[in-house]
Formats: C-alpha cells, sequence, structure tokens
C-alpha cells in the first residue's frame, strides 16, 4: 500500500535509544539501497570535487568499498532502473523503445524474494516504471511512500504537484506525500519518512530484517534547493578558480566543463546530509553493523545539451560527455558499498559491474537463493565485495540506446560493448564506430578503431550478436520505399528488431 509514515503510530518511539543498544542479532542483514538520481561521477568530495562537499558520502566511502568500474546498464533514468529493480539489460525488453514497456504486473523484481524470505521491504522516492499494474506496492515492496509515475517533481518544496505560480505542473504527479508543511523540502521528507520507517520497524518487529529502497528524486532537475545552502555555494563559488573554457562543443551540442551551479551544489548537499541522517538512526537503533549500505546513481550527471539553450547541473570531467550518452560520462557511476564484518575499509577495486548485477548481489549477500531465470543478465560481484577472484573474466558488458536525444542532450543512436579493458561504440544510424581502451584512456580521447582492426571487428562482431540475440529496438529513418510487411513506429518511421 502507498503509505505516508507520518500517519503511523509513533507510540514507544522515544524507547528506542534504549532499545538499540539492546537490539536482537538477526539472522540475516538489512540493506539499505540509496540510489541518487543524476549524480555524475565526480559529484562527491571522495571523487575529487573541490565545489561540492558531501562529508558523508565520504565517510562511507571511507568505511567500505569504492568501485571503478561500476556501470548503469542506460544512459537515462527509466532504463536505468528497469534494470536495477529486473535484472535484465533493458533492451532486452525494448526499453527505451517502440511502445516503451515500463514493468509488467506480475514480473519477479528484486523485492519479491526479500519480501518471501519475511524481509520488511520498503520503497521511497522515484519509482518512474509504473504502469497501472506496477507500482512498487505490486512489485514486491510492503510499504510505498511517494513511488509511482513521477520522474521528476514539478517542485522540489511542498506541495510537490504545485509550481511556484500555484499552477500544476507538466511533470506526472508525486503520489502519497499529501499532508506535507509549506515549504518542506522533498529530500528531507523522504528522509523523514525513511526514518520513521527504520524506527517503527525496530520497534515492532526488532528480530525481522528489513530491505529499505531510498530512491531520491535528487539531484534531478528542477534545480531547487534550500536557501541556506545555496547562500553557502553562492559564498563558496566566489572562490573558486577555474581554467579553460566553460563549454565544448560535443556530440550536437555542448559539455559543461566546470563544477559551478550554486543550487545544484546545494541539492546534492540535501541528498548527503540524508544519508548522514540515516546512517545516524541507524546506530541510534543498534543496526548500524548489521546492515549492508549500497550507493549508486542511476546515470552520468547532466553535463550535455544539444541544440537547446537548456541550464547544466556538472561536469563529469575526466569522463566525456554525460547523461543520454554512451561516453564514460554517461554510464560510469559512483559506488560505495558496506558490508559489516565482510568489506574492508578503505578498499578499492576495479572490478566491472552493471546496474542489473545488483538484483543477484543484493540476493547473494542476504544468504537467499539467486533467480536465474528473473534476473537475466545479472551476475553476483560478491567474488569482488570479498576480494576474490573473478569467476567470469571474460565477460562482456552491453549497452543499447536507440532513441537518442540530439535536442536535449546531445547524443545520438548508440550501442557499445566493453569486454576487458577495451570498449566499441556502434553509432549505427551513421555507419561509423569508436574503439577505446578505458583502462588506459579514461577520457576516450584516442579512438583506435583504426589502428586495431582485428579488436574492432571482434567487438562489434560480439555486439551484434548480443543484439540479435536478445532482438534488441532500432529506430530508423522513414521508410520511403513503402514496402508491405514493415510496422511503422510512432510519426510514420520504420521500425524493426536489430
Amino acid at each position: 500500500m502507498n503509505l505516508n509514515l507520518k500517519s503511523l503510530s509513533c507510540l514507544g518511539l522515544g524507547l528506542l535509544g534504549a532499545m538499540g543498544a539492546m537490539a536482537v542479532k538477526k539472522e540475516k542483514p538489512n540493506i539499505l539501497y540509496f540510489l541518487v538520481d543524476d549524480m555524475g561521477w565526480t559529484d562527491t568530495g571522495y571523487q575529487g570535487s573541490k565545489f561540492y562537499e558531501t562529508p558523508n558520502i565520504d565517510k562511507l566511502a571511507q568505511e567500505g568499498v569504492k568501485f571503478t568500474n561500476a556501470y548503469v546498464s542506460h544512459p537515462r533514468c527509466l532504463p536505468s532502473r528497469y534494470s536495477i529493480i529486473t535484472g535484465k539489460y533493458p533492451a532486452r525488453d525494448w526499453v527505451p523503445g517502440s511502445n516503451e514497456k515500463q514493468l509488467k504486473g506480475g514480473e519477479t523484481t528484486l523485492a519479491v524474494p526479500f519480501k518471501e524470505a519475511g524481509y520488511s521491504t520498503y520503497f521511497t522516492g522515484k519509482w518512474h516504471l509504473a504502469s497501472n499494474e506496477s507500482l512498487p506496492e505490486d512489485q514486491g515492496f510492503e510499504i510505498n511512500v511517494g513511488g509511482g509515475h513521477a520522474g521528476a517533481p514539478t517542485s522540489y518544496f511542498y506541495p510537490y504537484n504545485v509550481r511556484k505560480s500555484g499552477k500544476p505542473g507538466k511533470e506526472r504527479p508525486i503520489h502519497g506525500l499529501d499532508d506535507g508543511v509549506e515549504g518542506e523540502y522533498l529530500t528531507d521528507r523522504l528522509t523523514d519518512e525513511t526514518i520513521q520507517y527504520l524506527k517503527k520497524q525496530h520497534e515492532e518487529t526488532p528480530d525481522k530484517p528489513f530491505l529499505a529502497y531510498v530512491s531520491h528524486y535528487a539531484v534531478h532537475t528542477p534545480f531547487q534547493a534550500k536557501e541556506e545552502y545555496v547562500k553557502k555555494f553562492r559564498k563558496k563559488l566566489k572562490t573558486m578558480h577555474y581554467d579553460g573554457p566553460e563549454y565544448i562543443s560535443e556530440g550536437t551540442g555542448q559539455r559543461k566543463m566546470r563544477q559551478d551551479n550554486a543550487v545544484y551544489a546545494a541539492m546534492i548537499y540535501s541528498m548527503d546530509e540524508s544519508l548522514g541522517r540515516l546512517v545516524k538512526t541507524l546506530k541510534e537503533l543498534g543496526e548500524y553493523d548489521n546492515t549492508i549500505i549500497i550507493l549508486f546513481s542511476d546515470n552520468g550527471g547532466l553535463s550535455n545539451r544539444g541544440t537547446n539553450q537548456r541550464q547544466l547541473a556538472t561536469t563529469n570531467t575526466p569522463l566525456k560527455a554525460g547523461k543520454g550518452h554512451l561516453y564514460e560520462g554517461g554510464i560510469r557511476e559512483p559506488m560505495l558499498v558496506r558490508w559489516p564484518g565482510v568489506t574492508k575499509a578503505r578498499t578499492e577495486t576495479d572490478a566491472v559491474i552493471i546496474g542489473s548485477d545488483f538484483f543477484p548481489t543484493m540476493l547473494d549477500m542476504a544468504g537467499l537463493p539467486l533467480h536465474p531465470e528473473a534476473h537475466l543478465d545479472g551476475e553476483s560481484f560478491v567474488w569482488a565485495l570479498k576480494n576474490k577472484a573473478n569467476p567470469n573474466p571474460d565477460r562482456a558488458f552491453f549497452w543499447h540506446s536507440p532513441t537518442g536525444r540530439p535536442h536535449s542532450t546531445g547524443d545520438s543512436n548508440c550501442s557499445a560493448v566493453r569486454q576487458g579493458d577495451y570498449k566499441l561504440m556502434e553509432f549505427f544510424d551513421q555507419g561509423r564506430v569508436e574503439l577505446y581502451n578505458v583502462k588506459e584512456d579514461i577520457s576516450e580521447s584516442n579512438n583506435l578503431s583504426e589502428e586495431m582492426p582485428e579488436k574492432t571487428a571482434e567487438l562489434l562482431e560480439t555486439l551484434h550478436k548480443w543484439k540479435k540475440e536478445i532482438d534488441a529496438f532500432k529506430k530508423v529513418k522513414k521508410d520511403k520505399s513503402k514496402k508491405k510487411g514493415k510496422g511503422k513506429g510512432k510519426k510514420g518511421k520504420k521500425v524493426h528488431r536489430h
């Protein structure tokens, strides 16, 4: 059910401080999955930002494992989240594609086996996968706070579905947060709701493990933040010095080369504050050392624009490009894991993982049976967390983005594969390919496709084989031949599987 936890009883919560010290040792670990929206590669202090401030994320980095080759399965929100929750490449189900699907009702998603195993399952924030049959409460989450069709808020300040002018926004409405206080900030509200859930769950069923999926709308547009934090970063901005141009030409438009958006910095600061408050609550409840914490982002930071002149958020430099692109800036993400009793503090791994891997990995971490018929494209990376040998070192990783947005984010239709140190990108509408050694050339500045024709051909064959195997969707230009038997996509464009 879509609950507002402010309406739940808070009786007895005053005793929780004392109860925390006597927390029951559970047979299974708790899991807190902390998903940020549109957070880029260098949007945290531990990743080198000099402007943004993320003390709580940085502390988690010190206490856990830092992944340097963590990828999303798609450089945009909905397909990336689809992959995380299903354990499948989004292209396998034509996401994105013709008549783009969200989740099907009854599909086995990440939360289902946890619920069946006796976990308390909780979701809050951005879902963005909804049909009438696939809200979080239909997909294994017992409690859903604020998750539905919305991909972004109309306003980060209550009332969340109304613009400052008082008129309804263009975004799909956020449901379940109707009883807020004027001026309340959405990131704080989702955190408050989660804290109340954690306390209530601890009070009523202290021996029951939980899966808490905290999926922030932040730091997605619109750019809105608490005024005191905006002032803080506007003041800091005056002390910053930047070399080089503010923008460079890239794709069909421009890439931002500076971190200088004070409002965006304030949004990051509030998001980091959310993590800190949740950690503080877990410690007070005596649950921190029995809780796995995973921090991830759903795609790269909004650094690029196309033929429009939209305001940009950040830069992902030294990575190339950003949200929407299959260059590293659009798909390589900051990722942290703290697993008490298993991971070692201040460690780093270069293990390559992808969004579809979370489903089997979280089951593996909890000691639950895997569901390979569900998470078809995911593989557990517990081996990396335990610092063991990679059981599948020749694994290839795939991306397919057939609905580019040259006007909005400056990207074009593209597919890609990474195997080992090499990554090949095929701009299939344009008949060209690019090849990079992304271990040595993280900025993708040296195209090796002509220099290494054999490697290029090998990876291109691997990519084509995969696209044929999963029957991937491809959008092409309007068919002027009007041959019979060809399906028509939106606006008369011919579509077919490729």
